[in-house]
């Protein structure tokens, strides 16, 4: 089986040729799958059976290989279950949540003007953002589209989660790293409950080494726990209408406090330079 998902769990399209590899006399489902229309662009209908082998390949591959992002997305929405059901119903108790369901917007570098949130002012979240953009060497175009939702609307709250993933390493001043990443995984897990997010929290301190695995169960997750548990659902935040926001007052809104320093791969002081340079550039 493992031979079976190394080679075919590469497209979008490998979860049904994964399903009739390994059940070609399960005509029940074949007949299922072929007369499911897509419910949204992308979208790929699976069967019960070929999500649970997705699932099961998806998490196979991503713990051999992290940096498969098409993977740890597939593993994500195929182990999402209940929880996005639970997400949508919170954000529809929250006039903001509520706002971004209808109006669904995504983030990325087309809808979110980078150069203008480059001339915010200190102290905002929009400069912040930038800033921690900026010191992590990083783009918002990074985030797997959702493919293996049925729901439209819930493959929206999981595609939401998703494109706001770095806002929360931004707000709780943590860089992208593997360590930092972990820390994430577990205020995500304890802010919004997503399975994803327990799964990469249990099996990612593996990659870690002895002093960061000190520090991870010490600082990072009694922060983590802490923090996410008794802060606002961030999967009702309206991001993109608070870059003016002062960033402190943000976060004493919502619960939240930064996490244990870090180590960051630019030091602050040369990205606000770079940031400053690129705004030269803008202005002339």
């Amino acid at each position: 089986m493992a031979g079976i998902l190394r080679s075919r769990l590469i497209t979008p399209s490998a979860p049904l040729s994964i399903a009739r590899a390994l059940s070609h006399k399960n005509v029940f489902a074949t007949r299922f799958i072929a007369n499911k229309v897509p419910a949204y662009e992308g979208h790929i209908p699976l069967t019960w059976f070929e999500n649970g082998v997705l699932a099961v390949g998806s998490a196979f591959m991503s713990l051999a290989d992290p940096r498969r992002g098409d993977m740890v997305a597939a593993l994500g929405e195929t182990t999402a279950g209940p929880s996005l059901p639970r997400l949508r119903d919170v954000m529809l108790e929250s006039p903001e949540g509520r706002q971004i369901l209808k109006d669904r917007p995504r983030i990325n570098s087309k809808t979110v003007d980078l150069e203008k949130l480059a001339e915010y002012p200190e102290g905002t979240f929009g400069r912040a953002y930038i800033t921690w953009l900026e010191r992590c060497g990083v783009t918002p175009d990074t985030r797997e589209p959702v493919h293996y939702i049925d729901d439209p609307e819930l493959a929206y709250v999981m595609q939401r989660y998703r494109e706001c993933h770095d806002f929360y390493h931004c707000i709780v001043n943590l860089p992208v790293s593997v360590d930092s990443e972990i820390a994430v995984k577990y205020f995500e897990f304890a802010n919004l409950g997503l399975p994803l997010a327990a799964l990469s929290a249990l099996f990612g301190p593996l990659r870690l080494n002895s002093a960061q695995l000190q520090r991870l169960f010490s600082e990072y997750v009694p922060w983590a726990l802490r923090c996410g548990g008794s802060a606002r659902s961030l999967i009702t935040v309206y991001w993109e209408q608070r870059w003016d926001q002062n960033v402190e007052d943000m976060k004493k809104e919502l619960g939240l406090w930064d996490a244990p320093a870090a180590k960051w791969r630019k030091p602050l002081k040369e990205a606000k330079i770079a940031a400053e340079k690129q705004q030269r550039r803008v202005d002339s």
